[in-house]
């Protein structure tokens, strides 16, 4: 006998669970099926992001900077310190600790929310029919009827046919998060977000790490002034970034990884303690539905949908890392939103030109919008306003003053189009950026707006007196 619902999510990540949730608010019988396991082989919610991605690199990133702090900057601040260590075990214990309070705080807003919980693998076998079978031994563990369903079932970390997870040597993002001591040297395939966050985590605890990027240019997809900033802050904290560097192969003996790599001037070794694969991620479309369904993917398997998040069969939805779009948890759960309230017969949107991306280096590194490239590309006439943090009288307070903000305005409507973040606190400051854009403010509006004093938020006041040249506090 099947179980009858109106709304059946595949997933519990930052998709899948704000979908349901939602969906339960609006009074939709909801049931959220996840397969997820954690290293201890048990059930956990949240997906990548809370077990092994967003949360848990954070707090390694938070920790490692405060012994970063501790061992380089104190002195400067009056504090001595006689001796410092670094307790790994402690800090693993901490972050997993925060993970494992999260994961359960899930399930506790399920109950609140009465969605229904089932623990399995489902796989769609009628567009109205699941089954779900048990991920380890395949046996069947119940059958739904449902009226919609929404698949949330994120990415997988890209693998190398060079270089393939081997003997906790080789590994993947989630096992660089798991190291119990500090590598001597830490070679990382890949310098975009994750790469540069696991580097910088086991950088700042002492090991000498290696990044091998393959494209030409560094974090292409960041305002080209920003990026250039953010490598040479990175190369200063001992980050040895080396572009233009394909990986060849990747072989373990005697215990290190023995890396082979191409670069302009031709083949080169390098052999390292542990090697980290950080080279993207791809949808988890396999496994969740037949072709026979009629679903419809494009060539990278994401499952293509429309404005609404709905697939080529009508009351078939897919949001989050599985369809096109930023792999962004933030984004993912806006989309769960937007399913919920369409389901329910509401009207909502997600408005995709004003999705913040944050990169969690130190200094973070924060955008929304329009890059200047993206607006010549798109003959679009722009103006430009920034303010050096050097120039900010919390920065220097708190000794944080790399970066700069940098807003840009379209030259007619003087509405602004990308607000581009190098600064301590990028990652709470672009939210201001994102609520100026989805309220269409000018630049003039953000002028003429009172921030407090002394704040890193003033940065964000002079850069937009800056685009019509009247920056109080730095040159114009």
């Amino acid at each position: 006998m099947s179980l009858i619902y109106d709304v059946a999510v595949i997933g519990a990540g930052p998709a899948g669970y704000v979908a349901a949730i939602r969906c339960a608010q609006l009074g939709l019988k909801t049931v959220c099926v996840d397969e997820w396991l954690n290293h201890k082989g048990e059930p956990s919610l949240g997906g990548t992001c809370l077990n092994v991605g967003c949360i848990p690199s954070k707090a390694l990133l938070e920790s490692s900077h405060l012994y970063q702090q501790a061992n380089v900057n104190f002195g400067q601040h009056g504090i001595s310190l006689s001796s410092l260590e670094m307790n790994i075990e402690t800090m693993q214990t901490r972050k997993n600790q925060v993970v494992h309070d999260l994961t359960q705080g899930i399930e506790a807003l399920f109950k609140a929310n009465n969605v229904d919980l089932i623990h399995g693998r489902a796989k769609i076998t009628t567009e109205n029919t699941i089954k779900i079978v048990h991920r380890k031994t395949r046996k069947k563990i119940e059958k739904l009827t449902v009226n919609n369903i929404i698949i949330a079932t994120g990415s997988s970390p890209v693998r190398m046919q060079q270089a393939m997870i081997k003997d906790d040597f080789i590994l993947d993002s989630a096992g660089a998060l798991e190291l119990d001591d500090v590598p001597q040297r830490l070679g990382v395939i890949g310098a975009g977000a994750i790469g540069l966050e696991l580097g910088s985590v086991w950088s700042r605890l002492g090991s000498q790490v290696v990044l091998l990027e393959a494209m030409q240019d560094f974090l292409p997809m960041v305002d080209s002034k920003l990026a250039n900033l953010a490598k040479r802050s990175l190369k200063k904290q001992s980050l040895d970034i080396r572009l233009n560097s394909r990986l060849v192969s990747a072989s373990v003996k005697n215990k290190k990884v023995h890396v082979v790599y191409e670069d302009q001037s031709g083949e080169k070794n390098e052999v390292f303690d542990k090697l980290v694969i950080a080279v993207g991620r791809k949808p988890n479309s396999d496994r969740v539905f037949g072709e026979e369904l009629g679903i419809e993917r494009d060539e990278r398997r994401f499952v293509l949908v429309d404005d609404r998040c709905q697939t080529s069969v009508p009351n078939i939805y897919a949001i989050g890392d599985v369809v096109r779009g930023p792999m962004l948890a933030h984004k993912a759960s806006a989309e769960g939103i937007m399913v919920a309230e369409h389901i329910a017969g509401q009207h909502a949107e997600v408005n995709y030109d004003v999705i913040p991306s944050v990169i969690y280096t130190q200094p973070e590194i924060a955008w929304v919008g329009k890059t200047e490239a993206e607006c010549k590309a798109a003959g679009i006439g722009f103006k430009v306003g920034s303010f050096p943090l050097i120039a900010s009288g919390r920065a220097r307070a708190m000794a944080e003053t790399e970066g700069l903000v940098k807003i840009i305005a379209d030259a007619v409507t003087d509405r602004v189009i990308g607000v581009h973040i190098f600064s301590a606190q990028a990652s709470e400051l672009i939210a201001q950026a994102v609520l100026m854009m989805e309220m269409q403010a000018t630049a003039e509006d953000i002028a003429l707006t009172m921030f407090a004093h002394p704040t890193l938020s003033e940065a964000m006041h002079e850069a937009a007196l800056s685009v019509h040249g009247r920056a109080v506090h730095t040159k114009n």
